[in-house]
């Protein structure tokens, strides 16, 4: 099967040959050199790491193991349980922790999971330190201590609870003004921890919920991914029960997506859209999302007033540049919202809080908020990466084609026309070309991605 290890973190399928998937001897690895790594950076004689995970199957077992590989090295763990990524970025910082590690594969399928690797300010580490580690993994040379040095455990339940105060406690949050709508809304959590996090956020803001796939068992329903094309049933739901809208998360409750009270999906790209709208009209400044990301965000920005800036793909470089331009908001538009005032990693909990307001103040339906922004489709196909598929080889080729075009080159290949766009990249997490493709309709969208793979199938065959 598969072993990633990426600026993403370190990423695989459970079982088979160690090395090759995320095998109990490759947890082990990777989390001795993790904390081998902290203590050699942090000038501490006592180190804290924050765990936390999301609910699928091998969660369990991984924590387990990272667990006793850290307080094997004198580390003393907090265990979480099961959280959602930002909340555990969020903890990190609040019990002054030298550092955390998320388990989550995020929105791969069941049979994967992950390491995602945090710093002492819970942000996820920088490609270098990155680098670092996976060396140290890889020589394998670790001291461990001794008896009576042993690091110790403990847990900690109320992490969820801690993260939603902090949220409602923000400026841009108005908790009065949700509260008098009474919103209904329905929440597919996909059976992991969104299931306990959404409820709880929206009891606190008076908000009538229909959990759906809300029960963090690990057991994904559909495909994790909150794509047009896994989420009928959410759709569906909304539709019966009259909701405001519909609420989508993925496993670790990072990317948020919204379904309008018709039934129809927003698509991800809109939901930074929407918050951006909302904040910039509070105050003019600057936005960052990634060069996958809508044009409707960059669109939006100018006609208030404010910049907009587009970083290469990944959390930690949109995070780079937000910090670079100090952004006001920020995020990926796969449904991820970093809001600098509360901390910089992706967030749904906040996003849910902020839309919901944004709503409340507008007055609008979720479909009248959509309709007043650009209207652009986006399409995203991937090809999987084949022996005969030399991905390098054949976007040196491409770029080669292009080159008298708008090309941007920051991370791997974006073209830029009047009307559309496309960008090829490698993915940080899957053996994959991305494609992502925008266009005025979604059938122009997707017919310019499909005469692409037919492009790159035909190169590499030549």
């Amino acid at each position: 099967m598969t072993l990633i290890k990426s600026i993403s973190g370190i990423r695989g399928t459970i079982g088979g040959k160690v090395g090759d998937n995320l095998t109990p001897l490759d947890v082990v690895r990777f989390a001795s050199g993790y904390g081998f790594w902290l203590q050699n950076i942090r000038d501490r004689k006592e180190l804290k790491v924050v765990l936390g995970r999301d609910a699928r199957i091998s969660g369990h077992m991984v924590s387990q193991l990272i667990s006793s590989s850290l307080q094997g090295l004198g580390i003393h763990v907090i265990d979480l349980g099961l959280s959602t990524t930002p909340t555990v970025e969020v903890m990190v910082p609040e019990l002054k922790a030298d550092g955390g590690i998320i388990i989550t594969a995020s929105h791969n399928p069941k049979e994967w999971n992950a390491l995602k690797l945090l710093n002492e300010k819970g942000e996820f580490i920088s490609e270098k330190e990155g680098k670092e580690i996976l060396q140290i993994a890889d020589k394998e040379s670790f001291f461990y201590a001794k008896v009576d040095k042993l690091g110790s455990y403990e847990e900690r339940k109320n992490a969820i609870a801690i993260h939603i105060e902090k949220i409602l406690n923000l400026p841009r949050v108005s908790v009065e003004k949700v509260k008098h709508k009474k919103f209904k809304v329905v929440i597919d959590a996909v059976n992991s921890t969104g299931g306990i996090a959404v409820p709880a956020l929206l009891k606190k803001l008076h908000c009538e919920f229909i959990p759906l796939y809300c029960s963090p068992t690990g057991d994904f329903p559909h495909n994790p991914e909150p794509l047009k094309e896994h989420l009928t049933d959410i759709c569906g739901k909304v539709k019966e029960e009259k909701a405001d809208f519909g609420i989508v998360v993925d496993p670790d409750v990072d990317r948020l997506s919204i379904i309008d009270e018709n039934g129809e999906i927003w698509g991800e790209e809109y939901t930074l859209v929407a918050i951006s709208d909302y904040l910039l009209r509070k105050e003019k400044g600057v936005v960052v999302s990634n060069l996958s990301s809508s044009r409707a965000l960059r669109e939006v920005a100018i006609r208030l007033g404010s910049e907009y800036f587009a970083s290469a793909v990944g959390e930690a470089n949109v995070v780079t540049l937000m910090k670079e331009k100090k952004a006001l908001i920020g995020g990926e538009g796969n449904g991820g919202i970093i809001y600098p005032a509360l901390h910089y990693g992706r967030d749904a909990l906040v996003g849910i809080a902020l839309f919901l307001t944004f709503l409340a103040e507008e007055g609008k339906t979720a479909s009248q908020l959509k309709n007043s922004y650009p209207k652009y489709f986006m399409g995203k196909k991937k090809v999987e990466l084949t022996p005969n598929i030399n991905a390098d080889l054949i976007l040196e080729r491409l770029e080669r084609e292009y080159q008298n075009e708008n090309l941007t080159t920051t991370d791997g290949l974006k073209v830029d026309y009047s009307d559309h766009w496309i960008h090829l990249r490698k993915s940080n997490t899957e053996p994959i070309i991305r494609i992502y493709t925008e266009a005025g309709s979604q059938e122009e969208a997707d017919n310019i991605a499909h005469k692409m793979i037919e492009k790159i199938k035909g190169l590499a065959r030549s």
